[in-house]
């Protein structure tokens, strides 16, 4: 299991040439609550949003990301469904359950790599609450409700 913020700006290598090609900088999340990819930035002057899909990543290893060279593609960021921390940004965002109990502000999500799969949400009440009682980690089996203001998840009482 992975964390974005573990995840974010580790380099991503060429497994092939031991090229760096960039650093992770976004996730890329569809409706249903899977990771889709990782987004990176690359270039010197106009950077371009690359999507790197996460089916195509060899490993997520402690230090770096590896790939292969062909598996890197432009994305439009419009097209982009949800990201972490960019375009329809999902870090911030208000987490509810299913049976109208607040349980924070989303800080982090934890995925399974090899399925892309989010399994827990990383949830702040805010500095001194986290402080006192430190943040919440909530597990879900389901895929959770995206809206505008608010994201619904089944908390998974089993896990």
């Amino acid at each position: 299991m992975r964390t974005f913020s573990l995840l974010k700006g580790l380099p991503i290598i060429v497994q092939n040439s031991g090229s760096k090609i960039g650093e992770v900088a976004d996730l890329n999340i569809s409706t249903t609550g899977k990771v889709k990819g990782l987004l990176f930035k690359k270039g010197a002057l106009f950077k371009r949003t690359y999507f790197i899909p996460v089916e195509k990543v060899l490993a997520l290893g402690p230090d770096g990301v590896m790939i292969d060279e062909e598996d890197v593609s432009s994305i439009d960021e419009q097209s982009l469904e949800y990201t972490f921390e960019s375009k329809q940004k999902l870090a911030g965002k208000a987490i509810m359950s299913r049976e109208g109990e607040k349980l924070g502000y989303l800080e982090d999500v934890y995925f399974l790599e090899e399925l892309g799969t989010i399994v827990g949400y990383e949830c702040s009440d805010g500095f001194f609450s986290d402080i006192t009682e430190g943040k919440r980690v909530v597990k879900t089996g389901e895929p959770p409700t995206i809206g505008k203001d608010t994201i619904i998840v089944t908390i998974d009482e089993s896990k």
